[in-house]
């Protein structure tokens, strides 16, 4: 029996992976389907390297999408470009483990996904719409840099302790949480980091169930 009782994944860049935006960034695919792919290419240059700000990216980001219609943008969002094996990896491990999301993505794609492969749960960053079209106006629930409190939050939520739980990221921001998980995996990492830090590397998720079941218990 595999000591991991629940499966927490990264979205962005990971799952999903929207090529030719920034980091397959659900924010990225977004803004290009929304036309403000360049604004919102220049707010990413201008915040990415203050972790503090955030939240106020998050707002500010939102804001160019003021008025947009959803229809317009989930032509481009849906449906999602799934990692290699994907399917084939939730469908052997959906009933056998708790399957969620934790992303600092955003949540029309988050909840896509969770809906799509029959997950538990998915959290990340909301935009708001009404009658069709974005607000301009978001709440940040993940922050990019404060993964680990939402997973240790989601933690005490389902009541899990972190050794029970194999997390699956890909890039730097995903750190902070594999730290504390029990399995650690990075899926098509983009930093060699992830990879010296990580149980495992996979490139094809069809690869993941063995590596979880064959995980000894504590």
């Amino acid at each position: 029996m595999s000591g991991i009782q629940a499966v927490v994944f990264d979205l962005d860049g990971t799952l999903v992976r929207y090529h030719g935006v920034e980091f397959e960034s659900s924010w990225g695919a977004i803004a290009a389907g929304a036309g403000v792919g360049a604004a919102a290419r220049a707010l990413l240059a201008e915040y990415l390297p203050r972790r503090d700000a955030y939240p106020e990216w998050v707002a500010r980001d939102a804001a160019l999408l003021k008025g947009v219609p959803l229809a317009q943008v989930a032509a481009h969002l849906f449906p999602a470009p799934y990692a290699e094996g994907v399917s084939n990896a939730i469908g052997r491990l959906k009933d056998r483990y708790l399957l969620g999301i934790l992303s600092s993505g955003v949540d029309i794609v988050a909840d896509w996904v969770r809906d799509d492969l029959g997950l538990d749960f998915a959290l990340a960053n909301h935009l708001e719409i009404i009658d069709g079209r974005f607000t301009g106006r978001s709440e940040t629930r993940v922050g990019l840099w404060d993964k680990r409190r939402a997973f240790c939050a989601l933690l005490a939520e389902h009541d899990l302790t972190p050794s029970a739980v194999c997390y699956v990221g890909d890039h730097v921001n995903d750190i902070p949480v594999m730290e504390l998980a029990g399995l650690a995996v990075a899926a098509n990492p983009k930093d060699q980091r992830l990879v010296d830090l990580c149980d495992h590397v996979i490139e094809d998720f069809s690869a993941l169930p063995a590596l979880i079941d064959a995980f000894p218990p504590a």
